[in-house]
């Protein structure tokens, strides 16, 4: 009689347990998602300290040129000596058509990104405080998660790259040709069969800049500055001697593969118009952020664009298409042309190039860092000041600390392939948030819990999704009635975007078109994210499960809770408490 009781009870005690567990569970999940969903005002009372003139926090100290070079230094690098012509060889002349396409793919972008910096407070944040406030917390951590990997081995590859042009123009010298070490050469000292690659200049340089960087803002900026006029002047000077060795026949035919060909360069090229996200990153050190940042921003993609054009009209006027190509084709074709003294010239710019984007790079890491660092999401010790250089010295000292470990002991160009997906998400989720911060909250649609936002971001999914499904048929060449109807499918799906809204305006620059314009920028950037490579895809959900880990361990639990609002809260109607922040916006 006693074991059917001991039993019972037994399976009483187990019922229990299982019950615990399962309310724990459920607990823990709605405890996640609670925190996952929380959106962050564009102002709290720990911002306006943060970009208080009164405060050990930045400085503002950035005018309008700093932020324009700013930009064309982050965009232009060696890349305007070699991609150029390595495009033009299968788009032909055709590349100049492929540079704009992809300029003007990057407007839809940079127009958005100038909405948004000016009508948010002038803090760091960038892409991260755009989703944070558009979207939620968990979209914002991920956004600066693959952001940041981006960054990191692009810090890492250019350094090695810039490393490679130093010991090349070293080699010039006749008593140093051949004789400098592996480990110092192009290619580093290769061990383990390829897996390390040893190369102690790269770390050696990124020291330098980050010791540059830690300076202060206005240092670096003057830094940047110099590097990125002589750079430019060096353009100037090619485009200018090349314009004489122009022969127009050379033009003819002009697409000799199509605009198939073109189109493919477009995608190629568009990541040479990267600049703008820096110019955003630093608004809390610009002296006029509501003024300078959407100028900064604008100029800086005109500026690039009108550079690319140039330099491609002369390349391909200088030589036909079919012999363009390989590492260095415009110096190649000033050699061919008997300029031999322009090669030294371009190799000076190449360094200038790589240099000034390394730069740009570096201080746009520690900046996004800082800010998730204040946030909480970080460690906050990320978001230390130093008293003195008013810069984030131990943000800054990590990314120099990580890029250097990668650029000591591997060859990270190997990587290169599954780079890029940040910025096109990130790019991607600013659009959408500007659409998401226009909607007005008033009224609700059918379902009692489906708002007019919430409805808005099925929509925009929507168009991404259909995005990237006409760039994989593109990619695939299938019919062309596939894409045609995946089209038509867009349009019926970005309908209720145009007929269910409701859009209020912005305070300061507007972004013209809501919401042709974000919804082409989602449209192109989802298309640019189906020609990646499928190593880039497997990143962006492996990075994704891991940075949800990570923030449901940790960032979830220290994120600072008093400055979340509900999401149903109007956020145009929050940023305009600070319309007029000049109080400490134009310190």
């Amino acid at each position: 009689l006693c074991e059917p009781t001991q039993h019972q009870a037994n399976s009483q005690s187990s019922v229990a347990s299982s019950k615990a567990l399962l309310a724990g569970m459920s607990s823990w999940w709605s405890q996640f998602w609670k925190a996952a969903l929380r959106v962050r005002p564009p102002l709290t009372a720990d911002d306006g300290k943060a970009v208080s003139p009164d405060s050990n926090g930045l400085r503002r100290r950035l005018g309008l040129l700093d932020l324009v070079l700013l930009g064309i230094g982050a965009s232009i690098g060696a890349g305007i000596f070699v991609v150029t012509g390595t495009v033009a060889r299968d788009a032909g002349p055709g590349v100049t058509l492929s540079f704009v396409i992809a300029g003007l793919a990057c407007v839809l972008n940079a127009l958005c990104y100038a909405e948004l910096s000016t009508s948010f407070p002038a803090i760091v944040g960038g892409a991260y405080l755009y989703s944070y406030s558009g979207f939620n917390e968990l979209v914002a951590f991920l956004v600066f998660c693959q952001l940041m990997l981006d960054y990191h081995i692009g810090a890492a590859s250019i350094a090695r790259s810039l490393a490679s042009y130093l010991i090349n123009i070293l080699e010039l010298i006749p008593v140093l040709k051949g004789r400098l070490p592996k480990w110092l050469g192009p290619g580093g000292k290769v061990l383990l069969d390829g897996f390390f690659s040893i190369n102690v200049v790269a770390p050696l340089l990124l020291l330098l800049l980050t010791v540059i960087l830690c300076q202060g803002v206005r240092e670096s900026a003057t830094f940047n500055s110099v590097i990125t006029l002589t750079k430019v002047l060096i353009v100037l000077i090619v485009v200018a001697v090349g314009s004489f060795e122009v022969d127009t026949a050379n033009w003819t035919p002009f697409a000799p593969n199509g605009m198939t060909a073109i189109v493919t360069g477009a995608t190629v090229v568009f990541f040479a118009y990267v600049g703008f996200d820096a110019v955003a990153n630093s608004a809390e050190e610009s002296k006029k952020p509501k003024r300078d940042l959407p100028i900064g921003i604008l100029v800086s993609l005109l500026a690039c664009a009108a550079l690319y054009v140039c330099v491609c009209l002369v390349i391909t006027g200088m030589v036909p298409y079919e012999y363009l190509g390989g590492d260095a084709p415009l110096a190649v074709a000033f050699f061919d042309r008997g300029l031999k003294f322009m090669t030294v010239l371009i190799s000076v710019g190449a360094v200038a190039g790589l240099t000034t984007t390394l730069l740009v790079g570096l201080y746009v890491q520690s900046r996004l860092y800082l800010g998730l660092g204040r946030d909480g999401l970080l460690p906050s010790l990320l978001s230390n000041i130093h008293p003195k250089s008013h810069t984030p010295v131990v943000a800054q000292i990590w990314c120099g600390l990580v890029a250097s470990i990668l650029a000591t002991f591997f060859d990270v160009s190997r990587l290169s392939h599954i780079l890029s997906v940040g910025a096109l998400s990130g790019y991607s989720v600013v659009c959408a948030c500007v659409i998401v911060l226009h909607v007005k909250q008033e009224g609700r649609v059918e379902l009692n819990f489906f708002t007019k936002s919430r409805e808005a971001v099925f929509c925009l999914c929507g168009v991404a999704f259909c995005g990237f499904i006409v760039g994989l048929c593109f990619r695939f060449s299938t019919h062309f009635m596939y894409p045609t109807g995946i089209l038509a499918i867009t349009i019926l799906i970005s309908i209720p975007v145009y007929i269910r809204q409701e859009y209020g305006g912005s305070h300061h620059f507007c972004c013209s078109w809501i919401p042709t314009i974000p919804l082409l920028g989602i449209l192109f950037n989802m298309f640019l994210f189906a020609q990646l490579h499928w190593e880039a895809w497997v990143r962006f959900f492996v990075l994704g499960a891991l940075a949800v880990i990570f923030y449901a361990l940790y960032g979830q639990h220290h994120a600072k809770h008093g400055t979340f609002v509900s999401e149903d809260v109007d956020l145009y109607e929050r940023v305009s408490m600070v319309d007029d922040y000049g109080a400490y916006g134009e310190s």
